[in-house]
Parts: structure tokens; C-alpha cells; sequence
């Protein structure tokens, strides 16, 4: 496992559409691996491989319930329920939140790391969570879909 490098607002791999996973294979697994112990040492809710630098429609996400991290390959939101006003950041733009809408709960299908099938129902932060890394897959950043005036950088002590 290694720590990867996070790509920064800036960099042009955050605005492009990421690739359908085709291959299930060892390769796969470390760069998951990888993408979870980099989210951890970075203190992130989620990261998507686009974050790496790898154009692989690939998701990681961790709310630190006790449940450890989720992965989520080729996911599709396939339903959205209620809209609430939530703060989020991402660990592309350090120190930096907004305000955005987000549904409040959301299902997705996806495949596991073994290439089967699955579905996931989700509220509240894993919600939101599963909504701003699927959004990095397709190259939309959560400042997008900001709240007009309500970015802030908060100085790092």
C-alpha cells in the first residue's frame, strides 16, 4: 500500500469524465488500497480515483461509523429522496467549504471489488458523501453546485 499523491483544484484530471471499470484484477485492488490509506492519512469522508490521478470510475468513502470504508466501482445514483443545506469540503481544494444542496437520502447500484452487482441505500453523510464522489467521476467539482457566497478558506492553524 502507498500514500498517492491528491490532485489539487487546478488540475485539469479533476475535470474529466472517468473511465467504466472493465478489468476486476489485482491492479484494481491496490489502487483501492492505496486510495483508502491515502483518504485516511488525508482525514477524508471520501475520495474518488480521479483525485489520484487515475481516470477510473472508482470510489472510496469512510464516515468512521465502525463500519470501515465502502468501495464503490462504476456507481450510478439510481435514486434520490428529500434536499437539505449541507457544508461540505474536499480534499482537492485543502482548507476550502461551501454550502450545497444535497439529497438527503440516495440509492446507488455499483460493483464490489469482486466485480458482483450491488446496491446501496444511504442518508445523511454517506448520502452526501456517495453524491460529491460520484459527481468528481464525471469531472463535476462541489463548487459547482455551491450555494453562491458561501466558499471559505479557513486558515490552517
Amino acid at each position: 500500500m502507498a500514500i498517492r499523491l491528491i490532485r489539487q483544484n487546478g488540475d485539469e484530471i479533476l475535470r474529466k469524465r472517468a473511465r467504466e471499470v472493465e478489468k476486476f484484477d489485482d491492479k484494481l485492488k491496490e489502487l483501492v488500497d492505496d486510495m483508502i490509506e491515502t483518504m485516511h492519512k488525508n482525514n477524508g469522508v471520501g475520495l474518488a480515483a480521479q483525485q489520484v490521478g487515475i481516470l477510473k470510475r472508482v470510489i472510496v468513502i469512510d464516515i468512521y461509523d465502525g463500519k470501515g470504508p465502502i468501495v464503490l466501482i462504476n456507481p450510478v445514483i439510481t435514486k434520490t429522496k428529500g434536499e437539505h443545506e449541507v457544508e461540505e469540503g474536499c480534499l482537492s481544494f485543502p482548507n476550502q467549504f461551501a454550502v450545497l444542496l444535497r439529497p438527503k437520502e440516495v440509492e446507488a447500484e455499483y460493483y464490489d471489488l469482486e466485480g458482483k452487482k450491488q446496491k446501496i441505500k444511504a442518508k445523511d453523510l454517506l448520502a452526501q458523501a456517495i453524491c460529491h464522489e460520484t459527481d468528481h467521476l464525471d469531472g463535476i467539482l462541489f463548487v459547482d453546485n455551491m450555494l453562491p457566497g458561501t466558499l471559505e478558506t479557513i486558515k490552517p492553524e
